[in-house]
């Protein structure tokens, strides 16, 4: 093929790559020795309706007796960055049948970088696939061969295969390579069991291959092997692990000329094919969500096909020379842009069509002015309102959702009131169902009595719930003992200043019975398999404050609208760590777990009162016995790819070690080793109770280890480590920066998240507004300045008019002594009085308030 006529088109972020080789000008009489390989980007311009060309570059290759040719292009995965680049696999062959084949990267400048070459004795014709890396496929002799930019070398796989129909990435397996090859039938006595049309069926198979783990995949996961003789070219739309099961949604084209839908290894459609021969298949998700398959065929037509309530070719095209699928209009959705074969223009880009079979409609040749409407903008309006007429839809579909919710509850109303009528035709006692089983949440407070005294505290007498502990438990993590009690959600609420003291009930004469330990409050919230750890100090109090007639409709005023912090289905578990080595020494200790809390609320008179409340969770025994027989101990064991320790392994765990969270930022290169390096390196396996948690099971100091790694965007993220101790810490961040770009900025976050600091500053402030307004306007204040001012009868003036007193001498007098009277009651009203003590306890509380304010800002200034 004459070099003028290698041409390669391949669409990358919405432009058009136009890869063309050609002979290097010369002087006349000198010879040609170099062959440029050029590209164009071409991007489509709305206005004209036209492709207009953005930039060029150019790569000059030595040509002497040598034939270059371009094999394929395709857009790949850089494993240095992590960033798609488009890739061009190109060929030189030598005279001694000796070819040579380049790997070439194109960067955003149009510089061309020669990622690796390789050289065989043979030439690439069958199965060529470019894939994440850079890395090249293909098949020869039955054979599979690759190589990557990693180890550039040629590599096979042990595997016999007649044809590759799909490569790609399929979660947690990494590249697989879906191919067709012969089957092993199975061994049989009688040599005639199976017919001719059975050995045809079973002749072949379909299945996997995955490179990285060099582990074959089940073929019947994704299509019967019945199908592998007539299959020709397969599109992997979905994959995913669901309860440790490969689910798979694949389309594929056969030779019979049909497209058919397999779901989980299941045909659930098929469709015929108005042409011959198809070749291969694509897809494209358009602006109204549309899924559409693009079947290409070896005779240069194109037909796409739309799967609603069945499969059906919704359009189709002939004399095509290549199909695209990008967001060429800037739309934010796919479109197909076709080119189409034109003899009689040089240039490529002369006849083309975009379309997603719906409003979008671009092409060469087509009478803007006839086929669309002149408004201006009329296309972009079409698009708003195809997308408020989907917000309708789903405002519908929400208030439908709405009502089936109701009527389920009317549907409960009704039952339980059948209930209750047999029971009282049968003279038995109704027994309604509680508050939890019918998911229902208190708004308020339960009602107490009152205290006498703001300064009196109650220790050991207050009222709690019955059911406020869900479970006390222990653990013996190295040579600390752990105790945590788990809390319902609903009793944590009301309460700040939570801890726990261990007792031990023995009595000894010499030595004191409390144990020293220390507090940390750890939340679980399962829904979302989150876990915050936090240390001593208290968040504020959540918003969950009875508020009295008088004062709740002055809050609505000030603070309309409050965001709600409360999670349903949260528990809170507060553990207390202590040395295990002193508790030893009794061989046998029996402690008493006593829970100490501070419960809050306003009373009508808008006071904050503060209760002090100690309850007894329950009793602990440890024995020396059953430390030895590891009673106690923590279990983290590997189960697959997960480590399945209980929640109270886990929780004993994160109590023990010192948190370190880092913010890591790359400004060139995507995180993606991070990853890598935790499940790799660190072999760390998630704990199947919280996934966004990993335990690393790597031999030495580090073992134990917890990482969290939360990646905010492909360039930034925070990975937090759970350390024993600073060794461990230094030896996990040695073994990070090995793996990380020279690039990469690590930065320690002293005082954790800013997002999470925010909020507790918001809500510290809103206590300290309330505390302050709660304090100036008590009732107490209040009713002592009334007694100062505004309450002597003789200070009592007649409401006169003004005009009738100002008519004689002695009207002006008492206008006079009037005025003189207001004064006074003015300026007693600025200099109101209050009782020493409430002025002191209010003094207290405000600063308290201010003192957290002024930490968490200190907080949040450091990280």
């Amino acid at each position: 093929m004459p070099l003028g006529e290698q041409e390669q088109f391949l669409s990358y972020n919405g432009e058009v790559l136009i890869f063309q080789l050609s002979k290097a000008k010369h002087a006349e009489g000198a010879a040609d020795k170099t062959t440029n390989l050029c590209v164009r980007r071409m991007a489509f311009n709305r206005d004209t309706k036209l492709f207009v060309q953005k930039s060029s570059g150019v790569f000059s290759m030595h040509a002497s007796h040598l034939k270059i040719e371009i094999i394929c292009c395709s857009c790949t995965t850089d494993s240095r960055t992590g960033i798609i680049l488009p890739c061009i696999l190109m060929k030189k062959k030598k005279r001694n049948n000796v070819v040579k084949y380049l790997l070439l990267l194109l960067h955003s400048s149009n510089q061309f970088e020669q990622s690796f070459h390789f050289k065989l004795d043979y030439e690439l014709k069958e199965d060529i696939r470019l894939f994440a890396g850079p890395s090249v496929l293909w098949r020869h002799a039955n054979k599979l061969f690759y190589i990557s930019s990693d180890t550039c070398t040629v590599l096979s796989a042990p595997i016999q295969l007649s044809s590759v129909v799909w490569v790609g990435e399929i979660k947690n397996e990494g590249t697989v390579v879906l191919g067709i090859g012969t089957a092993c039938l199975p061994e049989s006595e009688d040599e005639d069991e199976f017919s001719t049309s059975d050995r045809a069926i079973w002749g072949s198979e379909f299945f996997g291959y995955a490179i990285e783990t060099q582990k074959m995949l089940n073929g019947t996961c994704f299509m019967p092997h019945a199908y592998s003789r007539v299959v020709s070219s397969v599109y992997v739309c979905k994959n995913e692990m669901l309860k440790k099961q490969l689910r798979i949604s694949l389309v594929a084209v056969t030779h019979k000329n049909q497209l058919i839908w397999f779901q989980d290894g299941l045909p659930k459609g098929l469709c015929e094919l108005p042409y011959a021969k198809p070749s291969s298949v694509i897809t494209a998700v358009t602006s109204s969500n549309d899924l559409l398959f693009i079947v290409s065929f070896a005779s240069g037509n194109i037909c796409v096909l739309q799967r609603r309530d069945s499969l059906q070719v919704a359009s189709k095209w002939q004399n095509v020379k290549s199909v695209l699928v990008d967001d060429f209009i800037g739309s934010g959705s796919e479109q197909l842009l076709l080119l189409f074969k034109d003899d009689s223009n040089t240039d490529v880009l002369s006849a083309f069509r975009i379309t997603d079979l719906g409003e979008v409609n671009y092409g060469s040749g087509i009478n803007y002015k006839h086929d669309v409407p002149p408004a201006e903008g009329l296309q972009e309006n079409g698009f708003l309102t195809v997308r408020a007429l989907e917000t309708r839809l789903q405002a519908g579909y929400t208030s439908v959702r709405e009502l089936q919710q109701h009527l389920r509850l009317k549907r409960r109303v009704i039952l339980e009131s059948c209930r209750a009528l047999i029971d009282l035709v049968k003279e038995r006692t109704h027994i309604l169902p509680t508050a939890k089983e019918e998911g229902l949440v208190s708004l308020w407070d339960d009602v107490e009595n009152p205290p006498h005294s703001l300064s009196k505290e109650t220790s050991l007498t207050s009222k709690v719930p019955e059911h406020f502990i869900e479970k006390l438990w222990q653990r013996v993590v190295g040579d600390s003992l752990v105790v945590g009690v788990k809390l319902t959600e609903s009793f944590y609420l009301s309460l700040s200043d939570v801890s726990l003291s261990l007792v031990m009930d023995q009595d000894f004469s010499s030595i004191s019975p409390i144990i020293e330990c220390r507090n940390k409050i750890i939340k679980l919230n399962k829904a979302s398999s989150a876990l915050a750890v936090s240390s001593c100090q208290i968040e504020p109090p959540p918003k969950k404050i009875k508020l009295d007639l008088h004062s709740k409709n002055d809050l609505k005023k000030e603070f309309p609208k409050r965001c709600s912090r409360v999670q349903l289905h949260g528990t809170k578990t507060v553990i207390a760590v202590t040395s295990l080595a002193p508790l030893l020494a009794f061989h046998r200790v029996c402690c008493i777990v006593l829970l100490h809390m501070k419960k809050e609320k306003l009373q009508n008179d808008g006071i904050q009162e503060s209760k002090k409340i100690t309850v007894l969770c329950g009793k602990i025994l440890l024995t020396l016995e059953d430390i030895s027989n590891g009673k106690y101990s923590v279990k983290m064991l590997r189960d697959n790819s997960y480590c399945t320790g209980s929640m109270e392994d886990i929780l004993a765990v994160l109590a023990v070690c010192v948190r370190f969270s880092f913010q890591i930022v790359s400004s060139d290169c995507t995180l993606t080793p991070v990853n890598s390096w935790l499940l790799g390196e660190m072999e760390c396996t998630p704990f199947k109770e919280c996934h966004d948690n990993m335990f690393c099971h790597k031999a030495g100091n580090v073992y134990g280890t917890v990482f969290k790694w939360n990646l905010k965007n492909p360039f930034e993220g925070v990975l937090t480590l759970f350390c024993r101790n600073l060794t461990v810490l230094f030896q996990c961040l040695h073994s990070l920066t090995r793996v990380l770009p020279p690039s990469c900025d690590v930065k320690l976050l002293r005082s954790g998240s800013k997002s999470v600091l925010t909020e507790q500053l918001a809500l510290a402030l809103e206590k300290e507004m309330l505390t302050s307004r709660s304090s100036f306007f008590s009732k107490e204040s209040k009713a002592e300045n009334s007694s100062m001012w505004g309450n002597d009868p003789d200070k009592k003036i007649s409401d006169a008019p003004v005009a009738s007193l100002l008519d004689s001498e002695e009207g002006v007098q008492q206008f006079r002594k009037k005025l003189q009277s207001e004064r006074e009651e003015s300026v007693l009203s600025m200099n109101q009085t209050m009782n020493g003590g409430i002025y002191q306890e209010m003094s207290v509380k405000i600063a308290e308030a201010q003192l957290s304010s002024d930490m968490i800002v200190w907080r949040l200034s450091k990280s």
